[in-house]
């Protein structure tokens, strides 16, 4: 099945510049033209599109993702190292991930502290 930038844009929830940037700067390959020139997208791109959003979200940057798609784009030879890239990057998020956790029982704690406040001060009679 293949897809119009329209219908992608639909698809993804990305914005045509951004799918056409993503190209552009190759983290996004084998979009194909169709006779006019236009991009045609097939459920493969969706693949990558999916992936590419995962790595960004998680903090990957676009140099990294250029370097992935080329190793890919070499064939299976470099199986080993796109491993290694997504074994790194997977530690890095690991360790992202306990730090925001870090940050979140911080945050708890405080919560817990003004319920306890609020709680004493509705407990107290107030005498005039």
């Amino acid at each position: 099945m293949t897809y119009t930038i329209k219908e992608m844009t639909k698809k993804t929830g990305l914005t045509a510049p951004t799918l056409r940037f993503y190209e552009k700067e190759e983290v996004l390959p084998f979009v194909q033209r169709d006779e006019n020139g236009n991009r045609v997208y097939t459920d493969e791109n969706i693949s990558w599109i999916h992936f590419i959003l995962a790595l960004r979200s998680t903090g990957m940057p676009i140099s990294e993702l250029k370097r992935y798609v080329k190793l890919y784009k070499q064939g299976n030879v470099t199986i080993q190292e796109r491993r290694k890239m997504m074994l790194d990057h997977k530690q890095k998020v690991e360790e992202d991930m306990r730090q925001t956790y870090k940050h979140l029982e911080q945050i708890n704690y405080k919560l817990a502290l003004y319920d306890a406040i609020e709680n004493n001060l509705q407990n107290k009679k107030i005498q005039i």
